[in-house]
């Protein structure tokens, strides 16, 4: 196999230089860099392939992020482990990596059915590093045997080397950014609870918010029944009369039961997949693929259930989760709230009543001699009879006596 040699010039690899340079002073956004260093790559080293993998924000596995060709959908979802397939062996290593080919064949290889270039024949990987610590890993991979000059191996590996601190610094500002977003989310929700609106009406904002902060396509509230034995939704940004109208779901039959019952979240990577999971048919129907689902807790008891799906398999982290559940308790103590107003209204109103229906007990004794038991059955019957409160019916004998005082 011939040794192809470098064909960068040394004013060649000025200019990549320099734009290096320009990169590390440009604005902080982790796709435009990852963007960026997806061109530099390919300056130093045409290739028909370039990957860039990064460590998730726990640093438990290597996530594709950029890529030169279209893999929208498995941008964000193709994962490995450390030192899992030829990717994870260099960031577990922290040095390059080059196949001139039949890398497919090489037994630290793992192949994905979603990515074609599993068949590329030549392979080059290197990590890319941020205070001598891995931080992800940049493929280059050729669909014919290609033999990588050192020169050009050095002079990618120098690149990752500078670009690292920037790759983490837009790491770190999308992830400020996020939290921001999330924190706006978490205002909407706090200020929900303290307004004058109605139960239904707090319910219905906290779904379109948490469904608009997690980018989910339907986001739903389940509370327990009267008897605590049943799930029921409540509000639901979905669109659809399906999921709107499925039954209820019995707490000691149901997966999502087991949040209730356990009070900890659960997070399902593809609900239409789960057997435990009730409704796959209405799932598939529906687009629906990862679930998380977190229990709203107000006085270490579970009143209900917050649950999310994407559309797309989502890696749930653990911040993703935690602001949920933040969400999810501040949606209980709202839930908590309004019914405790309710009880206290209706106690009001039934003070109320029973002061005019003594009242009005008092006028019917007087004008006609009766009794206090034939007095109250009088207004308890007519009440029965034309299908009123018994409040009304006294509010119409006192309304009477003043008139006739007029």
């Amino acid at each position: 196999m011939p040794k192809v040699k470098s064909q960068l010039s040394s004013k060649d690899e000025l200019i990549i230089l320099r734009k290096v340079v320009d990169i590390t002073t440009s604005e902080v956004d982790l796709d435009g860099v990852l963007s960026e260093i997806i061109k530099v790559a390919l300056a130093i080293a045409p290739a028909d392939s370039v990957f860039v993998y990064l460590f998730d924000a726990e640093h438990r596995n290597l996530v594709l992020r950029a890529s030169k060709t279209p893999h929208k959908q498995e941008l964000g979802q193709v994962t490995l482990k450390v030192g899992e397939g030829l990717t994870g062996w260099v960031a577990k290593n922290v040095k390059p990596l080059a196949i001139k080919a039949n890398a497919y064949d090489d037994p630290r290889f793992k192949a994905f059915d979603v990515l074609p270039e599993d068949r590329y024949e030549a392979f080059l990987a290197l990590p890319i590093l941020y205070k001598g610590k891995a931080i992800g890993v940049i493929n280059l991979q050729h669909k014919k045997p290609f033999d990588f000059p050192v020169s050009v191996v050095n002079l990618l590996s120098m690149a990752a080397r500078q670009l690292g601190s920037v790759v983490e610094h837009a790491r770190l500002f999308s992830e400020t950014r996020q939290k921001a977003l999330q924190f706006d989310s978490l205002v909407k929700v706090s200020q929900s609870i303290t307004s004058e609106k109605y139960l239904d009406e707090i319910l219905s904002l906290i779904v379109i918010v948490t469904a608009e902060m997690l980018n989910s396509k339907i986001c739903s509230v389940m509370l327990l029944d009267a008897k605590g034995t049943e799930l029921v939704i409540k509000a639901t940004q979905s669109l659809s009369d399906d999921y709107k109208k499925k039954p209820n779901l019995k707490v000691d039959a149901s997966l999502i039961g087991e949040v209730i019952k356990t009070l900890r979240p659960l997070v399902v990577e593809d609900v239409r997949k789960e057997k435990r999971y009730f409704y796959r048919d209405l799932a598939v129907r529906e687009g629906l693929s990862t679930m998380v689902a977190v229990p709203m807790i107000v006085k270490d008891k579970a009143i209900g259930v917050i649950n999310v799906y994407t559309k797309e398999p989502h890696v749930f982290t653990a911040d993703e989760v935690g602001v949920l559940q933040m969400v999810a308790n501040q949606a209980a103590a709202a839930v908590e709230n309004t019914r405790w107003m309710e009880e206290a209204l209706k106690a009001k109103e039934a003070l109320e009543t029973r002061k005019l229906v003594e009242r009005a007990k008092g006028i019917l004794m007087k004008m006609n001699g009766l009794s206090e038991e034939t007095a109250y059955k009088m207004i308890h019957r007519k009440s029965m009879d034309s299908c009123r409160s018994m409040k009304d019916i006294a509010e119409s004998i006192l309304l009477m006596v003043d008139f006739q005082k007029t």
